[in-house]
């Protein structure tokens, strides 16, 4: 699992670069969430723009990431695409984690730190 890694002021992005978040990938995202955010205190946020498919061992793995942060942070997603989204839904996940359209810094016009 290939997650890579950016600061734009508080937010940590992260962006999964496979097409799949899927019980093959489940145990090494959750590794690679723990190594990226346990020294990360604000937003943390994956760009899953390159994800096309989401199986119920990925979104557990999401979910499993959302816990690894403290202080009741929720874990940020942004550029899902129609199927991803789809299993967001149909899992009413869509109300845990806070999604965007597209990457939230950008809007901002923030650079990489």
């Amino acid at each position: 699992m290939e997650l890579s890694r950016a600061t734009y002021g508080d937010i940590l992005a992260l962006t999964i670069e496979e097409e799949r978040l899927d019980a093959a990938a489940a145990l090494a995202f959750k590794e690679e969430m723990r190594d990226a955010t346990a020294s990360h205190r604000g937003r943390v946020l994956i760009d899953m723009g390159r994800v096309n498919f989401l199986d119920s061992s990925g979104l557990g793995a999401l979910v499993a990431g959302m816990k690894m942060l403290d202080g009741g942070r929720r874990l940020e997603l942004a550029r899902c695409g129609p199927v991803v989204d789809k299993v967001l839904r149909l899992t009413r996940m869509d109300t845990v984690f806070i999604l965007h359209a597209e990457r939230p810094w950008m809007a901002d016009g923030q650079d990489a730190a």
